[in-house]
């Protein structure tokens, strides 16, 4: 009896590691992963998807996903080229291509692709303008993608997208843009204004050229005004007089200007000679004999 429950505890234990052992021998890669195999610390190569076999306790095997990862940058603040203080959060793509570069190259290649993508936005928006980063954000986007993809090329990573989501811009800003559009909103309207005008201005000459050749086309055209200011039921109709007309009444007859004759000089009047007298004194002599 005791070597009977004897045996079947060794039986037991036997079965219980022959399933270890193959359960540690025995893995499953799914499609979208490849095993990663070392042997004794040296690296063997990736295999998968499916099922194979490894040593138990001489391989051990590092499972990586190859499906796109979605990686999140968070908010950061930039100081762009021409010194505006912007926060701009970005959204990156990439997955691995080499899986075993991605284990050995680097510890962690997920963290050091983020904190790669973190310091090329801050790099790249840097050395961009604000109106750069506004519109063309095209080709910041393909600026980030080829940076970031160089750097995380030698761990077995492929980065395929980088996207700049949000710019956030301070309040200050915000005005002076508006601001700024709202006087090339105006602009824009006061030229449209001017060249219809201009043109209104040529058709207008053109039309009174084309009345002035015919006596008739003027009275045609006040009939027709008068019809259209009759259509609107108004008890007030103003009647255009020519100003000729206006004055003769006033008692100004229509003739030319004449220039008036400059004034006469005046004739100029000799100022008086005064001539003067020699007087001579008597003499004695000549006294006494009188």
């Amino acid at each position: 009896m005791g070597g009977a429950f004897g045996t079947l505890l060794i039986s037991a234990l036997v079965l219980f590691a022959g399933f270890v052992v193959i359960s540690a021998a025995v893995k499953v890669v799914q499609e979208y992963e490849r095993g990663v195999i070392f042997r004794l610390g040296r690296l063997i190569g990736p295999k998968g998807p499916g099922l194979f076999l490894l040593i138990p306790i001489v391989d051990r095997m590092v499972k990586v996903d190859l499906r796109v990862v979605t990686l999140d940058v968070p908010s950061q603040e930039v100081i762009t080229k021409d010194n505006v203080t912007v926060k701009v959060n970005a959204v990156a793509y990439f997955r691995v291509v080499d899986p075993s570069r991605a284990i050995v190259a680097v510890e962690d290649f997920r963290r050091a692709t983020f904190q790669i993508a973190q310091t090329s936005l801050r790099s790249v928006l840097g050395q961009s303008e604000m109106d750069e980063l506004l519109t063309h954000r095209d080709m910041i986007n393909q600026k980030l993608a080829v940076i970031i993809d160089e750097q995380t090329e030698p761990w077995g990573v492929k980065v395929s997208i980088v996207e700049v989501k949000d710019v956030e811009l301070p309040e200050n800003m915000k005005r002076a843009m508006a601001i700024q559009a709202q006087a090339e909103r105006e602009r824009r309207a006061k030229i449209i204004n001017a060249e219809g005008e201009f043109s209104a201005s040529q058709r207008l000459t053109s039309a009174a050229q084309i009345m002035g050749q015919s006596p008739g086309a003027m009275q045609l055209r006040y009939l027709q005004t008068l019809t259209e200011i009759a259509a609107d039921k108004n008890s007030t109709i103003i009647f255009p007089l020519p100003m000729e007309l206006l004055r003769a009444f006033t008692g100004q007859a229509y003739a030319p200007e004449v220039s008036a004759p400059p004034p006469a000089a005046m004739p100029v009047i000799p100022e008086p000679v005064v001539s003067e007298l020699e007087i001579k004194p008597f003499e004695g002599d000549t006294l006494a004999d009188a």
